[in-house]
């Protein structure tokens, strides 16, 4: 481990202590890498790509050839408002998608989360609309409502034992006709525009300062983070990265934040929907890669077994992963009722479930359990949501779209797949 690669440059007694005779002292491959310079990181790039370690940059790259393809198609696509509107539609999706993240990470599956947030946005809507209830009350108990069903669905199968893919395909149904029992007769019920919901969705910042500050504050909280991190790290004695890498990658994130700010700003500006997504990432983020919680559940998808030896509590995590995941959905459902502004009978349907889990999947997060990120989301959200946008330009029908999606889809896990079998004989999953 870490530890002993650092005391081994020291020597088994300690600091100062030459190493017996012909031992070979471990040297961190990152520190050769950073020393070699560019060639260094030229190789660590081919290992990484002989053993399936790409992360983020086969996502990226699908962005980038769907919005060549389509922008060369049809002009409209790459317009201010048609990108505006995209980042404005996909923040439903993207919201569910994050807490399915955090199932995946568990090398487990929700089916319920369509069912939840059409039954959270009906009550929000019965509660608000027709009960009168204040609606930022009315809010609250929506999204409480979620992440108590996701507490139910954690507990059935962390304390019973009954397989996740059961319990929450029987939530699947449960809460979809629970949600139909709410809506009653009628079946529908329009939500106002001066709505939160409806605000929550539509609202716009219109001054050009707010996108771009935004992304000043996206592209700088980046840059304090890794400088912060890089300083504790050579504190502690292990490798950090460079402030010239540092650099280095603020450049490459300023680039198309600014890029975004730049384009939503020749349409109507900031959207606030995107702006909540944003933050969310960044603060579930943070949740998953710098809290003792979050190191948790990557152990606990990465080896069950591993982690209750470490004294992980498997079911505490499992339950409060589950119930998460309830209550994103209830945010994301939320955003789609905003959207549309009703909430109706057929609310979480259609194609919603399988558009949120093939987000997280295509984002990068692993079938597998143990590894992904909350930006997965994002990045899946946004190849879903740019393929239906691109063909709704085009005119292509609702089958081929469905048809495209789920090859996208399949597409995304036979990487996934071929990626772990790759980490596997590399020695390194």
């Amino acid at each position: 481990m870490r530890g002993d690669r650092d005391r081994g440059a020291d020597g088994p007694g300690g600091a100062g202590q030459e190493p017996a005779p012909g031992a070979v002292p471990a040297v961190d491959t990152r520190l050769l890498v950073r020393e070699e310079g560019i060639r260094g990181y030229a190789r660590e790039f081919r290992r990484k790509l002989r053993s399936g370690e790409l992360g983020s940059l086969p996502v990226i790259l699908a962005v980038v050839v769907i919005w060549t393809v389509f922008g060369s198609l049809d002009d409209a696509f790459l317009s201010a408002q048609n990108l505006s509107d995209l980042s404005q539609q996909i923040v439903g999706t993207g919201m569910i998608a994050v807490g399915v993240v955090f199932v995946l990470l568990l090398g487990e599956i929700d089916l319920s989360v369509g069912s939840v947030s059409g039954l959270c946005a009906a009550i929000f809507a019965v509660l608000n609309v027709l009960n009168g209830m204040n609606q930022w009350l009315a809010l609250l108990v929506a999204v409480a409502g979620g992440a108590v069903v996701g507490l139910i669905h954690g507990f059935f199968f962390a304390e019973v034992g009954v397989p996740a893919f059961v319990v929450t395909l029987a939530g699947n149904l449960a809460w979809n006709g629970l949600m139909l029992q709410v809506l009653g007769s009628s079946g529908t019920v329009n939500i106002p525009e001066d709505s939160i919901v409806s605000r929550l969705y539509s609202t716009m910042y219109g001054s050009p300062v707010a996108a771009y500050t935004t992304a000043a504050v996206g592209v700088g909280l980046f840059l304090a983070s890794s400088l912060l991190d890089a300083g504790r790290r050579a504190a502690a004695g292990v490798p950090s990265r460079p402030v010239t890498e540092i650099v280095l990658r603020t450049l490459a994130l300023a680039v198309p934040a600014f890029a975004a700010a730049y384009v939503l700003n020749r349409y109507q500006g900031l959207p606030l929907a995107l702006l909540i997504f944003l933050v969310v990432l960044v603060l579930l983020d943070f949740v998953l890669r710098r809290t003792v919680y979050g190191r948790r559940i990557f152990a606990v998808g990465g080896s069950i077994e591993g982690a209750r030896r470490a004294g992980i509590s498997v079911p505490f995590i499992r339950m409060s992963v589950f119930s998460i995941a309830g209550t994103m959905a209830a945010v994301g459902g939320v955003f789609l009722a905003g959207q549309i502004q009703s909430a109706s009978q057929t609310s979480g349907g259609g194609n919603l479930l399988m558009n949120v889990i093939a987000a997280a999947v295509i984002g990068g997060t692993s079938l597998f359990g143990g590894r992904g990120s909350v930006w997965s989301a994002l990045l899946g959200a946004l190849v879903i949501g740019s393929i239906q946008s691109g063909m709704n330009i085009m005119g292509v029908s609702n089958a081929v779209q469905f048809m495209i999606t789920g090859s996208v889809l399949l597409a995304a896990v036979v990487v996934d797949s071929v990626s772990r079998r790759s980490q596997k004989a590399a020695g390194r999953a």
